[in-house]
C-alpha cells in the first residue's frame, strides 16, 4: 500500500512504497507458472513391483522438466531481487 506520513515538526511528507511494482509481480507470476509447467512435465506413469515402466527414465522427465523448473526458480529469484524503477 502507498502510505503517507506527515512529520509534524517540518510538515514534510515521507512517502513509502512497496518493495515490488507491477512488473515484479508479473515476473513472479510467470516464474511460478514456469515451475508448475516443469512439475507437470515430470508427471507420467509410475512403476510398481510387478510392472516396470521404462518411461520413468524418459528424456522429458529426467532432463527437460528439471531444467524448466530451474529456469522458473531463477526467474522467481530475479523477480524478487529486481529493484523497481523510480517514477521521478
Amino acid at each position: 500500500m502507498f502510505m503517507k506520513q506527515t512529520d509534524t515538526n517540518n510538515g514534510v511528507e515521507d512517502k513509502r512504497k512497496f518493495a515490488f511494482d507491477k512488473t515484479n509481480y508479473i515476473m513472479l507470476a510467470i516464474g511460478v507458472a514456469v515451475v508448475i509447467i516443469g512439475f507437470l512435465l515430470m508427471v507420467g506413469p509410475n512403476s510398481s513391483e510387478t510392472h516396470y515402466e521404462p518411461d520413468i527414465f524418459s528424456f522429458r522427465r529426467i532432463k527437460v522438466a528439471p531444467v524448466v523448473c530451474l529456469l522458473g526458480y531463477l526467474s522467481i529469484i530475479f523477480a524478487i531481487l529486481r529493484k523497481p524503477k523510480d517514477d521521478k
